[in-house]
């Protein structure tokens, strides 16, 4: 199992409530372990998917607020948090698999899926995997404006200081996505966090397999190929760090639309969670109104 080396004492640390939850493990297609846990009742199931280098408790401030209404699953993709690094390579195909094992062992029949980051790949991937049972997709600030085009040198010129000094270069670039405001605890908990994971997990997921969707940088349109077969609905949930423009986006179903929350960095869930906590229910009632009935 992947184990972090941080062991920061903040009031980030660690899950907010572990009432009622149960916690499993799933495996994936090339025979990883995968953890999850699960709580609550009610249909669609909501399963959440961390980011790049994060886990599953980052989504501390959801997990008990949806499983009032919803059965609600968040999970450790492999490599990250609980789950198994007995993997060759770490890209997004991988931890669709992830998802879809998950799903898979729990029986799942109506589900929203909910990417932060990464994890906005990762459900892209993932749910063209899962005919006729996901119903609406969240991204939470992984994609901006799905015509913005990236050369492999810009990538490659993004990724050189990972290579160099992992640890240092996830530290350094991790402050650059907070705001001034974001809350200073925090900041030095996933940067802490963050940079603790397993070097060879966070290049291999970051520099991806050719043509395929790593860091949201959308070479050789891999992106917009890969929302190409994606049928649900698919909103934004994004900060404003960067503009989404409406205009653009539409041109690309699945995407419905965008929700931004106001002043705050990439993490926008744990920075403003109760607006983050509205937009949300307020777009899974949009995916069960457009559902199939029957």
């Amino acid at each position: 199992m992947a184990h972090k080396s941080n062991a920061s004492i903040s009031k980030y640390a660690g899950q907010a409530d572990k009432s009622a939850v149960e916690a499993g493990t799933a495996v994936s297609a090339d025979g990883v372990q995968i953890r999850y846990e699960l709580r609550g009742e009610g249909e669609p199931t909501l399963i959440f998917v961390h980011g790049w280098c994060c886990d599953r408790s980052y989504w501390r401030e959801q997990l008990p607020y949806f499983a009032k209404k919803h059965r609600v699953v968040a999970i450790d993709l492999g490599g990250h948090g609980e789950s198994g690094l007995n993997r060759k390579a770490w890209t997004m195909d991988a931890f669709a698999n992830d998802v879809t094992a998950v799903a898979r062992t729990l029986s799942l029949q109506q589900v929203v899926m909910i990417g932060h980051s990464m994890g906005g790949s990762v459900i892209v991937k993932a749910a063209p995997r899962m005919p006729g049972q996901v119903i609406g997709l969240v991204t939470v600030d992984q994609f901006y404006n799905l015509e913005e085009k990236h050369t492999q040198e810009e990538m490659d010129k993004f990724i050189a200081p990972f290579r160099v000094n992992f640890h240092e270069a996830v530290s350094n670039w991790v402050r650059t996505i907070f705001t001034p405001k974001s809350d200073p605890e925090l900041v030095e908990w996933i940067v802490a966090d963050m940079s603790a994971s397993p070097p060879e997990v966070g290049l291999g997921a970051a520099t991806g397999a050719d043509g395929e969707i790593a860091f949201a940088f959308n070479v050789d349109n891999c992106l917009t190929r890969a929302l190409q077969k994606v049928q649900p609905p698919l909103v934004f949930i994004n900060s404003d760090l960067q503009p989404t423009p409406e205009e653009v986006n539409k041109r690309y179903p699945p995407y419905s639309h965008a929700k931004i929350v106001q002043g705050v960095g990439h993490f926008v869930m744990l920075e403003a969670p109760a607006v983050f906590n509205e937009l949300l229910e307020s777009a899974i009632g949009e995916f069960k109104r457009q559902a199939p009935k029957g």
